[in-house]
């Protein structure tokens, strides 16, 4: 049964690494959901957070991958252990003849946050886990949703006491 793994590949901060492990993804036919990258506490270091959708077989086959890879320092699937995960996501929502208090009342609910308020537009800023900013938009869908960006998933273990 195919379910999401985030995956934390820590790499050596070069040139190429990103090329070469999104291209181990894409030779195999698997499609990566969101991609995250960034200098960890060493700047030598850096953090690939990859969301990607697949069976355990797959996984496995992909971890292993990213193993034998040169650059690779370490992989970590958040499957069954403590993690944090969010994603960030800013959207721009239609308000031209639109309610906005209805708007701002769902914002609030999600604890998002508006970042810029125009004649025919709001911006909306959300920071959580996956699935909730999906419902937040979902709810948000019949205002008009003008634009997304989102962050991909970001994650880290969990401190075990």
């Amino acid at each position: 049964m195919d379910r999401s793994h985030i995956l934390s590949v820590l790499v050596e901060n070069r040139f190429g690494v990103l090329s070469k492990v999104s291209g181990l993804f894409a030779s195999r036919g698997y499609n990566i959901k969101s991609l995250s990258v960034g200098e960890t506490e060493d700047p030598t270091i850096s953090r690939m957070t990859i969301l990607v959708e697949g069976d355990d077989k797959i996984i496995e086959q992909v971890k292993k991958q990213l193993n034998k890879m040169i650059d690779t320092v370490k992989v970590i699937d958040f499957v069954g252990k403590k993690s944090i995960d969010k994603e960030l996501c800013f959207l721009k929502i239609n308000t031209k003849g639109k309610e906005k208090s209805e708007i701002l009342t769902i914002a609030s609910i999600f604890k998002s946050e508006v970042i810029d308020i125009g004649t025919r537009s709001l911006t909306l800023q959300i920071c959580a886990q996956t699935d909730k900013i999906n419902d937040f938009l979902k709810l948000l869908q019949p205002f008009g949703i003008l634009e997304i960006s989102r962050s991909g998933v970001v994650a880290i273990s969990d401190d075990e006491k």
